[in-house]
């Protein structure tokens, strides 16, 4: 039986699954998981050739929901185009691989993850920076690594750090994810930290523990020589200074754990998550 043929049946049962794991969703939720699944399975890999000329001006950025707003609220692809770069993206397998036109390729990278999603969470991306390079390319590092700068993030569900061991299972994940880094110097990586929890999503603890990971990925202690790995702290632009999680001014509803950002957040960021990335191009371009 084929990879396709098993992941067809596993698309028939989920909700048996789901229900059989005692996983309490509502019907709609479960269609729509459904629904994803069978999209990613319709797609193809997206195996065009991508043109790169050594100077650092294609990138990818890895992102899910949370990047997207960011994106198109912020007008990112339009302020990185004038600088003259090309952004591609790479949302939810079942969305796919974005041009730097804004055209989707009805493709993906078949980023690795459960149901088909690919899963950006810092345990997904260490175990996707785990894969081996292969040349041509057939899994999705080496499919990033077509591209000059790759960009990667972790949603918000990752503030929500349980515990000093959950803490340091992040950091020993980020340290992972880094020493593949070091060995592509031909390229610049970007990590952006993960946002804050809304405050009725969260505990002191969790936030004050996110706020951690944060200062520690922007720190030397992480950075230091390591001189192609950048990194973008979305979560202090977003999070209040006293409770470490999403400030209210950028909360899309202050009653509800609802903890996307809101488009006054990514029209503030946008731009400069743009610059952040430009400035770091043209700091290792100089290097």
């Amino acid at each position: 039986m084929s990879q396709k043929q098993k992941l067809l049946i596993i698309s028939g049962v989920v909700p048996l699954l789901l229900v059989g794991a005692g996983t309490v969703l509502l019907w709609p939720q479960i269609n729509r998981t459904a629904t994803r699944l069978r999209t990613y399975l319709s797609m193809p890999v997206y195996d065009e050739p991508i043109t790169v000329n050594g100077d650092y001006s294609n990138i990818i950025f890895l992102h899910h929901s949370t990047g997207r707003n960011l994106m198109e609220e912020g007008g990112v692809r339009p302020l990185l185009s004038d600088m003259g770069y090309q952004f591609w993206d790479h949302d939810y397998n079942h969305i796919g691989l974005t041009r730097p036109d804004g055209s989707l390729t009805n493709a993906h990278y078949r980023i690795p993850g459960m149901l088909g999603r690919g899963n950006t969470d810092v345990d997904g991306l260490a175990r996707l920076f785990a894969q081996p390079v292969t040349d041509p390319p057939n899994n999705a590092l080496s499919r990033l690594l077509q591209h000059e700068v790759i960009i990667i993030k972790s949603c918000f569900p990752n503030s929500a750090v349980k515990s000093t061991a959950v803490q340091q299972q992040f950091q020993d994940w980020y340290r992972q994810m880094r020493d593949t880094m070091d060995q592509h110097p031909d390229h610049i990586f970007i990590i952006m930290t993960s946002p804050p929890l809304h405050p009725l999503a969260t505990t002191p603890e969790e936030a004050a523990r996110a706020r951690a990971i944060a200062n520690w990925l922007t720190s030397g202690d992480f950075l230091a020589g390591h001189d192609n790995v950048f990194v973008f702290d979305f979560f202090d632009l977003l999070a209040d200074p006293a409770a470490n999680t999403l400030r209210t001014e950028y909360q899309m509803t202050i009653t509800e754990a609802q903890s996307h950002p809101n488009q006054l957040a990514n029209e503030t960021i946008g731009p400069l998550f743009a610059a952040f990335i430009d400035t770091a191009i043209q700091t290792y371009r100089n290097q």
